[in-house]
């Protein structure tokens, strides 16, 4: 059986691609290793960078991979000090991982002796030659500011610190008719019902996937969204019609544990599961746009917007922070754009 194997990043992640022509022997082999994943965009399964992957697949061994001894207590220490300070599993993975990737680069440097210069030089030698992302490079700048604060003895002053500037994306946003497209592509009651409430209550894919039966209140038509991003409680409206959908899915489905529940009962719905029935729903409705599932919580908070609702509601519908978080939405509404006249109808 021939396959052959490279590093690529992906998402800003080092990452060993492995390419083979299609075998399904060789794609549940490599589906039972851990943290392998298909990425469609460049139609290839890749495995995380690790030793034992490198060594599976005849990758050259990491040279210099881990931090020093110092750094590795130091990483400990500094996952405890999250963990007690109730951060989410996730953000303590990527705040430790980026920590990592910055102690690997100074593994032959005192911690006590790293100053802010020396970080500015790990994101010129590091970041900028690896053409990593703006994003990855603030994740690594949260993640240094945190330790350090932890950090006894320092000579990193963390208020100065500096952070790249952020580019300013406007949101994708999808039209009204292109929504009921997706929305009705389905016609598995399950399916249809995800896609929907994402979109009717401008949830993220982890709260929809978080939900329980017990956070639908029919009587008071509202979902109530439990310790989402900021481990933040907040409500949201069910409109009449997610609501008799609602009813259909529970009398098809008898969700006990989870709303939303996989092939084995008590589980959650897998992530890119969900994420395959909104592709699947493109491919159907022959929209060929990039659509993501953060789409429809775009366009939900757009089409509020256009329709009048005060900008204050919707960044409490969102569960933004910030009301300049919610502005964003101001650039992509159409409703006052479509009133202006182009000069170029007077020519």
């Amino acid at each position: 059986m021939t396959w052959s194997a490279k590093l690529i990043k992906h998402n800003s992640e080092s990452r060993i691609a492995v390419y083979f022509e299609k075998n399904q022997d060789l794609i549940a082999r490599i589906k039972q290793i851990a943290g392998a994943r298909w990425s469609q965009q460049k139609t290839v399964w890749h495995l995380p960078d690790t030793i034992e992957n490198r060594e599976r697949f005849k990758i050259e061994p990491l040279k210099n991979s881990l931090p020093s001894a110092e750094g590795i207590i130091q990483i400990e220490k500094f996952i405890q000090w999250l963990s007690s300070k109730r951060y989410s599993p996730s953000t303590i993975k990527t705040y430790s991982e980026a920590l990592k990737s910055f102690l690997i680069f100074y593994r032959e440097k005192p911690i006590a002796e790293i100053n802010n210069e020396d970080v500015i030089i790990y994101n010129n030698e590091y970041i900028l030659k690896n053409n990593l992302s703006a994003s990855y490079q603030n994740q690594i700048i949260n993640a240094i500011k945190l330790f350090f604060i932890t950090v006894r003895e320092t000579k990193i002053d963390i208020d100065k610190i500096h952070r790249p500037k952020r580019a300013k994306l406007l949101p994708n946003v999808l039209s009204k008719e292109e929504v009921k497209l997706i929305l009705n592509a389905h016609s598995n009651i399950k399916h249809k019902m995800m896609l929907s409430l994402i979109y009717s209550c401008g949830l993220r894919r982890s709260e929809l996937l978080n939900l329980k039966p017990a956070d639908i209140d029919s009587k008071r038509g509202i979902v109530i969204i439990r310790q989402s991003k900021g481990k933040k409680d907040r409500i949201a409206p069910l409109s009449p019609k997610i609501l008799e959908m609602l009813r259909e899915y529970y009398t098809g489905y008898k969700p006990k544990t989870w709303l939303f529940e996989g092939q084995n009962e008590n589980t959650k719905y897998d992530e890119r599961s969900l994420s395959n029935v909104l592709k699947q729903a493109l491919t159907k409705s022959r929209i060929s746009k990039p659509v993501s599932l953060h789409w429809l919580r775009h366009s939900y908070a757009t089409h509020l917007l256009e329709s009048g609702t005060d900008l204050r509601y919707i960044q409490e519908l969102l569960g933004h922070s910030s009301s300049k978080t919610t502005e964003i939405y101001t650039h992509v509404s159409t409703k006052s754009l479509q009133q202006i006249k182009s000069p170029f109808d007077d020519l």
